[in-house]
């Protein structure tokens, strides 16, 4: 143990008073503050100028002629809830997520700053040709989102409701089914619900049988609560299912373990609904679940899959109308940014990021 003596306070006072109070000595860190830190010791107020998700740059987007420009990744909102079962509002979720401030810019588990090194920014919204119809909405979703994906960006989605996870699945995994990380409550596996099957109860069976998404390579992390009776299609497809009742034998490693295990080298999508959260952390959400996980738990697991071949993700399910302390959005946000951490941590392995 190091004493604090009166050498030991001289010696600080000297490397961190006087004239060196502003010095950022370790290299890591300095680098950092020089992405965050202007010239004239200044960072920009987080309650200031225009919203956007994860405070990115705002590239606004011509759809009819769409230019990404040099962006690596695009944080793009989804706001549509047309196949919500219960609690609708999760339209207004990518708002919601784009007035949370105080989210990164620095993730120091992951050691990195994803919004200063990759070329990314918030495109706004999908735009969607009406307000009323469910399968319209998903083939504007589809469109937007194939544009994206010639393009060689990767998109971070925020949502809406889970059925949107399905054009983009559709998008993505045209030439190869992705392999998927899930956490939900929820399975979202299950058949046609009062006449439809592009619910936000069945995005993943119905990307199974459309080619683009591989049962095999799928794990769903959180699953709970008493719609177990509609899931069979998770276990009969061969995807992997961890309960909630299931953590505290595995442990946070156990999951995160078993996830790159499933997933391999396989291009992987990242989807994470809120409703995986406990409702005492994510209350505002469509379909709340008693007994989910911490958001800590969340943030570990996500965290520990830093390296897989991750080509897009989305956070969905965030109904502000039911989220009175903003915790919900709060917590979502934070998840996007972790996801598109992910994304970073992959492009500075393939030497694609300059990693801090």
């Amino acid at each position: 143990m190091t004493l604090f003596t009166a050498d030991r306070l001289a010696a600080l006072r000297a490397r961190f008073g006087g004239d060196n109070e502003s010095v950022i000595h370790d290299p890591h860190f300095r680098t950092v503050a020089a992405h965050i830190i202007d010239a004239s010791g200044t960072r920009s107020a987080p309650y200031a100028g225009i919203p956007t998700l994860l405070d990115a740059p705002m590239h606004p987007m011509d759809w009819s002629r769409p230019d990404f420009g040099e962006l690596q990744a695009a944080l793009i909102g989804v706001p549509m809830d047309l196949g919500i079962s219960n609690r609708s509002g999760c339209r207004f979720g990518p708002r919601a997520l784009r007035a949370i401030e105080r989210v990164g810019p620095y993730n120091h588990v992951l050691r990195s700053a994803p919004t200063r090194e990759l070329r990314v920014a918030d495109i706004g919204d999908v735009p969607l040709s009406s307000r009323y119809s469910l399968e319209q909405s998903h083939r504007d979703i589809e469109s937007a989102f194939a544009k994206i994906h010639a393009a060689g960006v990767i998109p971070l989605s925020a949502g809406g409701d889970h059925s949107i996870t399905l054009p983009i699945l559709r998008a993505l995994g045209r030439d190869r089914p992705l392999a998927l990380v899930h956490f939900d409550a929820h399975c979202d596996t299950g058949g046609p619900f009062d006449g439809s099957r592009f619910h936000h109860g069945g995005p993943f069976r119905q990307a199974v049988l459309d080619g683009v998404l591989d049962p095999t390579r799928t794990i769903q992390i959180g699953i709970r609560g008493a719609a177990e009776y509609l899931w069979e299609f998770s276990y009969e497809s061969g995807m992997t299912v961890i309960h909630a009742e299931d953590l505290p034998a595995l442990g946070v490693d156990g999951v995160i373990a078993r996830a790159r295990e499933v997933v391999g080298d396989a291009p992987v999508y990242v989807s994470f609904d809120v409703d995986c959260l406990d409702p005492a952390f994510a209350p505002g959400t469509g379909t709340p679940e008693v007994g989910g996980l911490t958001v800590r738990e969340a943030q570990a697991m996500v965290r520990g899959l830093a390296g897989i071949h991750i080509v897009g993700g989305d956070v969905v399910e965030v109904s502000p109308a039911y989220d009175a302390t903003t915790n919900t959005a709060h917590a979502g946000a934070q998840m996007l940014f972790e996801i598109l951490s992910l994304i970073c941590a992959r492009h500075a392995d393939r030497g694609a990021a300059s990693p801090v």
